[in-house]
This record gives C-alpha cells, sequence and structure tokens, in this order.
C-alpha cells in the first residue's frame, strides 16, 4: 500500500509555490464576487451560492476547491462548503475583514509589475514609470481611480485595525499633547484622544488624505474640540510642536523622504519630546513572508523598501534621535521608542 508523506518533498513545494498566482487571484475572484459574504452559518452547495453571487455554480465550485485547498472554505463530505477562520476574514462585515487588502494587493497593475521583479532587482529601481509613463500614485489617481478606491479603503481598513493595538501598547501618562505625522485619516490618533480625554492631538497629512478625517476628528465629532488638522508634507515641513509624535508606516518610500520628514520631526521638537516610530520589520517577525513581500512590492512601485532593525535604527541615529526600546505592537507592527536629545 502506498503511503502519503503529511510534509510535502520539495519538488511538490516548488510547484505549488510557482502556482502561487493562482491562489492569489483566487482569494481576489473570491473578494470580487462576494462568496464569503454569500456564505451563511450552515453549509451551503455551490449551486446555491452560485445564485447568490451571480455565477455559474460549476466554475465557482472549482475555485472554491481550489481556496480550500489553502484552508480558505472548507468543504464537507456531502459536498458543500462552510466558512474557516480565513474565509471569514474576507467578508466585509468582519471586523477583522481583509477584503481589501486582498483586492489591493492582486490590483491588475500587480500583474504588469511582478513579472518585471528580475529588472528591479538589476537597476534597484521601480518598474511602474516605465510601464506606465508617470509614478504609481499620479497613475492611481488620474488613470485608475477604482485602484485608487481599493488603495483608500485597504489603507482605512489596516489603519482602523492596528490603531487600537497601538492605543493599548502607549503609555501617553504625563503627556498633554499629540501629534499624528502623515497619520492618514487620524485614526491612531482618536483612538489614543479617546484613551486620554484631557489630551490635545494634531494631524498632519496630505491636504486631500486630512480632507477626510476620522469621523471621531471632524466638526460635531466627539473629539473635534481636542483636535488640530493640519494639511502639509511631513517631507518638507512639520510646523508643530507636541510631546509626543507618532510616525507610522510613511518611512517606506525612499531614503531622502525618510532622511527629511525625521529631520523634519527633529527640527520641529522640543528637546526631550517622545518620537514612537512604528513600522513593519523584515526581520525578526512572524509576519515575515507578508512584510518580505510587501517589501519587494514596494521595489517594484516606487522604489521603496521595508526596513530591518538595524536600517530603521540607523536612519533614526542620523536624524539625531536617542533610540530606546523596541516594541512589539502586533505581529506586523514594532514601535521604535525615540526621544529628541536635550
Amino acid at each position: 500500500m502506498t503511503t502519503v508523506s503529511p510534509t510535502p518533498q520539495p519538488a511538490m513545494q516548488l510547484r505549488e509555490l510557482i502556482f502561487g498566482a493562482a491562489c492569489a487571484a483566487a482569494v481576489r475572484a473570491a473578494a470580487r464576487l462576494g462568496v464569503a459574504d454569500a456564505l451563511g452559518d450552515r453549509p451551503t452547495t455551490a449551486e446555491e451560492l452560485a445564485t447568490a453571487v451571480r455565477a455559474e455554480p460549476r466554475p465557482l465550485e472549482r475555485l472554491l476547491r481550489t481556496l480550500s485547498c489553502y484552508g480558505i472554505f472548507a468543504e464537507t463530505d456531502d459536498g458543500k462548503y462552510v466558512h474557516t477562520d480565513m474565509s471569514r476574514l474576507l467578508r466585509e462585515d468582519n471586523p477583522h475583514s481583509l477584503r481589501y487588502i486582498s483586492l489591493w494587493c492582486t490590483e491588475p497593475w500587480t500583474w504588469d509589475a511582478w513579472p518585471r521583479l528580475d529588472e528591479a532587482v538589476r537597476s534597484g529601481r521601480n518598474v511602474f514609470d516605465g510601464l506606465y509613463g508617470k509614478g504609481f500614485f499620479e497613475y492611481l489617481h488620474q488613470d485608475a481611480p477604482e485602484s485608487a478606491e481599493v488603495f483608500d479603503r485597504a489603507m482605512t481598513t489596516s489603519s482602523k485595525q492596528s490603531a487600537q493595538d497601538i492605543a493599548q501598547l502607549l503609555d501617553l501618562t504625563g503627556a498633554s499633547s499629540v501629534a499624528d505625522i502623515g497619520g492618514g485619516q487620524g485614526h491612531v490618533l482618536a483612538s489614543l484622544l479617546e484613551k486620554y480625554p484631557a489630551m490635545q492631538g494634531t494631524l498632519l497629512d496630505l491636504p486631500t488624505v486630512v480632507a477626510n478625517p476620522d469621523p471621531r476628528l471632524r466638526d460635531g465629532g466627539p473629539l473635534a474640540s481636542r483636535v488640530r488638522i493640519v494639511p502639509g508634507d511631513c517631507r518638507k515641513e512639520i510646523p508643530i510642536q507636541a510631546d509626543v509624535y507618532i510616525i507610522k508606516n510613511i518611512l517606506e518610500w525612499d531614503d531622502e523622504s525618510t532622511r527629511r520628514t525625521l529631520h523634519n520631526v527633529v527640527g520641529a521638537a522640543r528637546p526631550g519630546a517622545r518620537v514612537v516610530i512604528i513600522e513593519n520589520l523584515v526581520d525578526d517577525s512572524p509576519s515575515m513572508k507578508f512584510t518580505t513581500a510587501m517589501d519587494l512590492l514596494l521595489l517594484l512601485n516606487v522604489g521603496g523598501a521595508k526596513h530591518t532593525r538595524g536600517s530603521l535604527v540607523s536612519r533614526m541615529t542620523d536624524a539625531g534621535l536617542k533610540v530606546g526600546e523596541l516594541r512589539v505592537v502586533n505581529p506586523y507592527l514594532h514601535a521604535f521608542e525615540c526621544t529628541v536629545p536635550e
């Protein structure tokens, strides 16, 4: 009798990795079709799901079978489908939903860029400008509004999910003011202000970003009286003084913008001010498969890079910051505690 090893052999593992695009495409298809939203708590046939999502039953069953191989949905003994922990994360109503992250990482432009990874590795530069004749964000907002919307939703989802982790981790006792630099819509800032009812906050980001802040920070919102919203570019100027500065996931675009941002913070802050820098790391992290993949995607689209612990410490030190404790926010994020020297 032939026995099958529970651990795939190297050739099988490599074959599966080679077809990684098929898995990514299957996740994207399920997210776009809304299969996870259509599947409820009871086992459901592919035919029933096909009716709900307006698809053909047989191809949908093939899609579900593929996803089930990866633990995204599961097939019962009688040929019906049920949720798994991963498939529930594709539901839009899940507070930890990864639906828009799944769509963002598989947007149409990614399929044009990935085959040119060797070019980016040879040159050390992005391939996006050559593909589309313009920069990444310029392309998104001028030529791909649907992709830009997916990007905004993905970033909003990710920020909301990490904001509570950051607020829970940080002890800002004794501080009276906090500034979120490049803070997007201000989800982290709002969570910190909720935690500290006497604290004042400032949100700085590009004008188009802060024009649509977290509802809690808007005029009439519960936190509006304690917030100042400043449209601006942290790479050019940070006209804010605060006891604590938060810098999250904005030091990855390129070395020059990282250098300018950190120097601007040090130039604006009072001696002794606290600077908390929060980033994904590509070393010493349980999420390395995800963060190293995002690192390569940054190389392709903007020529940026995720940081190692050493590379980020080096840049913070060069900017004049005194680097202290490194703390784990969650499996994807690390927080560096820094201070501006006296």
